[in-house]
């Protein structure tokens, strides 16, 4: 192996001192963008509740499921049934159709499929990320359709929606 000159080892050193500062700065950060705390090691997520009339019968089971897996799959957070680091919990409050889109002939448009879900977050590590609010997302059909024959595809689609923008809000400080 030939001696590094002294020109060659002073870049070198520089580029492995400069790197390694770059790596330790970083702070809390991962790849799915999340900006939990090392010290956050579990969530308990309550069974949302249905706060409203309407909507699939398995609306809660499916919504608490989601949300549930998502967690899983993009934190290191361990799913509890109680006594989280972090706590979910909520109901959905509304499962709306409206008529949106108004044409000449005082008909809609489009029909719009809404859902609301009420959302209380506690972080037993740190309260100032605590909040309480509600999320919301739409998906809309044509007018000549029914809500039974959108609602296997829609549902799914809001469902996913809501998952993505409380776990936003809860782990992304989005």
């Amino acid at each position: 192996m030939k001696p590094v000159s002294g020109f060659r080892w002073i870049i070198r050193t520089f580029f492995i001192i400069h790197f390694s500062l770059f790596i330790n700065s970083c702070g809390v950060y991962s790849f799915t963008g999340t900006t939990l705390s090392p010290d956050l090691k579990s969530i308990t997520i309550s069974n949302f509740t249905m706060a409203t009339a309407g909507g699939p019968a398995n609306l809660a089971l499916n919504f608490n499921e989601k949300l549930k897996e998502y967690y899983q799959r993009y934190t290191n957070l361990k799913v509890l049934p109680n006594n989280g680091d972090l706590s979910l919990e909520g109901s959905i409050t509304n499962y709306d159709l409206l008529a949106v889109a108004p044409t000449a002939s005082d008909q809609a448009g489009l029909n719009r499929l809404q859902v609301t879900v009420q959302v209380r977050f506690v972080n037993n590590k740190d309260e100032s990320k605590n909040f309480e609010q509600s999320f919301s997302f739409y998906q809309d059909f044509p007018q000549n359709q029914t809500l039974t024959q959108n609602e296997g595809r829609l549902v799914p689609k809001i469902l996913d929606q809501l998952v993505l923008d409380i776990f936003n809000k809860t782990a992304a400080d989005w």
